[in-house]
């Protein structure tokens, strides 16, 4: 039996924890990024990223001055039971996670402010078991706003899904503050994409896909990205994209549907595991 109670303790700390700190593998894309950098304005940007990622840690501070929007992914086993309203602790653990962060939810008409960072983002996966983990993300609007949807036919085929990125990522310019991470997301629906291109965010920073022909695919995308040369802040440079992360799933013979998340390079998110 889980306690609503502990459930919303254990993740606003780490909501607040996860905030105050870049993900440290993304800290080592960009350092790798800064000594491979040739074009001496983006190796001053990438300094100035860098050092604003280490004092952030060092004073426990917000790395960037927008916090997002809260994004959970909830895995949880249909033999879980829980002591109240697991979506009122979840909601609630973001809540007292953002108390000292910008609150930057609103009414989408309206534009008033909820004052407390809530309604999250939920996605739930319901799996065999009674276990029951929770990742956060925070999705900051910068990049947020950079991402797109594309609706292609099925013979646009593999160059076109890499056409369809390498176009929203030229679009975007310097505007998602680069480098930043693709997540990329390919078939089912147009909705389903753009869920599986946030999931495939969630994978650690720079790792591929454990299938060899999407991995293939990754590594094709990230590299013609970085040949539109916009850099880091947009100051030109070999880095315009430090990772791509894909997800598939299959989908209609009509459609090839492709979604692309932009993430920024301050990437913060955690995964917390409530069954240990």
């Amino acid at each position: 039996m889980y306690k609503c109670s502990e459930i919303t303790e254990k993740l606003a700390r780490g909501i607040d924890a996860s905030l105050k700190r870049v993900d440290c593998r993304v800290v080592d894309l960009l350092r790798t990024a800064r000594a491979e950098e040739t074009n001496r304005r983006a190796v001053w940007a990438l300094d100035q990223i860098l050092e604003n990622d280490e004092i952030a840690e060092r004073t426990d501070s917000y790395p960037c001055q927008d916090t997002g929007v809260a994004m959970l992914f909830v895995t949880v086993g249909t033999d879980a039971r829980f002591d109240g309203d697991l979506a009122a602790a979840l909601e609630e653990g973001v809540r007292r996670g953002y108390a000292q962060a910008r609150k930057s939810i609103a009414h989408p008409l309206t534009r008033i402010n909820t004052q407390d960072n809530t309604p999250a983002v939920i996605y739930y996966d319901a799996v065999s078991g009674d276990g029951l983990k929770v990742t956060f993300l925070a999705k900051g609007a910068g990049s947020e706003n950079m991402g797109g949807v594309r609706m292609l036919t099925p013979s646009k085929g593999r160059q076109g899904i890499i056409d369809a990125v390498v176009n929203i990522v030229g679009e975007a310019g310097a505007n998602p503050c680069p480098p930043i991470l693709l997540g990329v997301g390919i078939g089912g629906t147009m909705d389903k994409a753009c869920v599986l291109s946030k999931r495939a965010l969630l994978r650690p920073c720079g790792e591929q896909h454990p299938d060899p022909l999407v991995a293939s695919l990754e590594a094709d995308i990230l590299s013609a990205v970085n040949a539109l040369g916009i850099g880091a802040q947009g100051l030109g440079g070999n880095h315009t994209a430090l990772a791509c992360a894909a997800e598939i799933f299959p989908t209609h013979i009509g459609m090839l549907p492709v979604a692309v998340t932009v993430q920024c390079h301050s990437v913060r998110h955690t995964e917390i595991d409530f069954s240990r």
